[in-house]
């Protein structure tokens, strides 16, 4: 069912939906940091500062380290993912709210990191989500696999269950608003492969 979907390497071009799409799996979280730069004056808004972030030559996280996938001639979804190495011991949250998630990844060096994994919402259902994972899994190259999701996520927390996924750990989330709902950040594992 799935041979419909298409999955291809990210390219510089593609900055623009990497925002879109990593806003759409962190729930609005990052637009909520982008937009400390448009207040400082770094851009105008900040999905703008999202593609400048995404489309950075060098950046952890940014189009280097995402994959697309394609269903219906469209961009449908991304998974962005990384070798979380030794020098993330060494940076300190300069937010309050990314504290939590920032120790939640120190305990899990030497994994493959999924740091976003989004599709847009009229194309979930159809196995994109799953693919994306399962490429993730395969550019782990054996080694385990992390991410992070909230709590209260049950479609991602099913998904990752589903495909070898355990909760390793919790940590309460900072809550960005006064009447932000609260919930705690999971930090899911799978063994190494």
């Amino acid at each position: 069912m799935t041979a419909f979907i298409a999955l291809r390497q990210a390219s510089r071009r593609d900055a623009s939906e990497l925002a879109i799409l990593a806003d759409i799996a962190s729930h609005g979280f990052a637009s909520w940091l982008w937009f400390a730069d448009v207040a400082n004056g770094v851009s105008d808004t900040p999905l703008e500062r999202g593609r400048l972030k995404m489309s950075e030559e060098e950046a952890v996280g940014g189009w280097r380290d995402a994959v697309i996938a394609e269903a219906y001639g469209e961009v449908a979804g991304v998974a962005i993912g990384h070798a979380l190495d030794e020098g993330i011991g060494d940076i300190e949250a300069t937010i309050p709210a990314t504290e939590p998630m920032l120790a939640l990844q120190k305990t899990v060096v030497g994994s493959w990191f999924i740091g976003s994994l989004g599709v847009y919402r009229h194309l979930r259902g159809i196995g994109i989500g799953r693919r994306l994972l399962e490429d993730q899994i395969d550019r782990a190259d054996r080694r385990p696999v992390s991410l992070i999701t909230a709590s209260d996520n049950e479609a991602a927390l099913s998904l990752y269950g589903r495909n070898g996924f355990l909760e390793a750990a919790r940590a309460d989330a900072v809550p960005l608003f006064d009447n932000s709902k609260s919930h705690a950040w999971v930090l899911m594992t799978r063994s190494a492969a």
